[in-house]
């Protein structure tokens, strides 16, 4: 018996790609400035169209119960804005030099100018949220907004990284990617069928816990090529996320030693990055993170099962799937 296709990100958004299209162009409208600095910045960054996730998540989310909104096409918009927004500022505060294979805004103009273009990213999907006058999305985006700037400011302050514990990295996680992701799905709904917004909230957020837990297997796993990004990046900026969190307690004294000796570099080198991820594996790390994932995953399809049978809610659980399985 031949196994099931991993679903890509193109069959999830075929049911509603002509939507994404409305969302692409309201996303250009969105962006442009008086000021052509801030439109050579913009252009550079949507210039290769992005994955669009978030906003297929709320444009699905939209069509559960077959009342889909004219309007959920521009909040997904806005939720794209915010999302890019985030990215700017992430690469800012880690030095990034690359994302997706490209230099980052930092790498290629300065510092500075990341965080003023984050901000302005920021801003501009606040003026557009304001502009259609719903009071509830413009909390719900606000709310998440707030939580993802805690969840920054949790990991910069966090002064002894290899103390992390699980509550911790959950914390993190439901701030950083959590938070916008269920805002996204919570978005849909409340243009849509408003008495969805509880139960997609709910799947967006563990649909969101799932896919930072992956992308930070990814970090692991897979290799600069296919990710776009420095293969085992976070350990190099002595990031601890959940594999490494995982497999600390039982590494013996030689094998933490190891990893004493990686976090305590300023520089740490492609060799001694790559002995701490073959430690972890070793040690059981990432098939930790991988059952962790699968597990917010679960979760995230119970919180479908009262909703209605129809093709959205189909391809809101085989998100599931890709997002458990995907390699970048």
């Amino acid at each position: 018996m031949l196994e099931a296709a991993i679903p890509t990100l193109a069959v999830l958004q075929a049911p509603v790609r002509d939507r994404l299209a409305v969302m692409d162009a309201e996303l250009h409208g969105m962006i442009t400035a008086d000021f052509g600095a801030i439109n050579q910045i913009s252009e550079y960054l949507f210039a290769r169209r992005g994955k669009y996730l978030r906003p297929t998540l709320l444009l699905l989310c939209n069509e559960v119960g077959g009342q889909p909104a004219p309007e959920a096409a521009r909040l997904a918009a806005i939720v794209e804005l915010m999302h890019v927004a985030t990215l700017v500022h992430d690469d800012a505060v880690d030095h990034s030099p690359k994302r997706r294979g490209m230099p980052t805004v930092n790498s290629r103009w300065s510092h500075q100018v990341a965080v003023i273009m984050g901000d302005y990213l920021y801003s501009r999907a606040l003026v557009e949220v304001t502009k259609m006058g719903d009071v509830e999305a413009i909390a719900l985006l606000a709310n998440a907004s707030n939580r993802m700037s805690i969840g920054e400011m949790r990991q910069l302050a966090a002064h002894n990284a290899l103390g992390a514990t699980v509550e911790d990295y959950f914390s993190l996680c439901d701030c950083k990617t959590a938070s916008l992701m269920s805002a996204a799905c919570e978005l849909g709904a409340l243009v849509g069928r408003s008495e969805y917004r509880g139960a997609l909230g709910g799947y967006g957020h563990d649909l969101g816990m799932s896919f930072q837990i992956v992308d930070d297997l990814l970090d692991y796993t897979v290799s600069s090529e296919v990710t776009g990004k420095p293969h085992g990046l976070d350990l190099k900026e002595h990031k601890v996320t959940l594999p490494l969190i995982a497999a600390l307690p039982r590494l013996g004294a030689g094998a933490r030693r190891t990893v004493d000796e990686l976090f305590a570099d300023l520089a740490p080198v492609d060799d001694h990055v790559d002995v701490v991820i073959e430690l972890v594996r070793e040690a059981g790390g990432l098939e930790d993170a991988r059952k962790t994932a699968r597990s917010f995953a679960a979760s995230a399809s119970r919180y479908l099962e009262p909703l209605p049978d129809d093709p959205a809610v189909e391809i809101l659980r085989l998100t599931m799937e890709f997002v458990l399985e995907r390699q970048k």
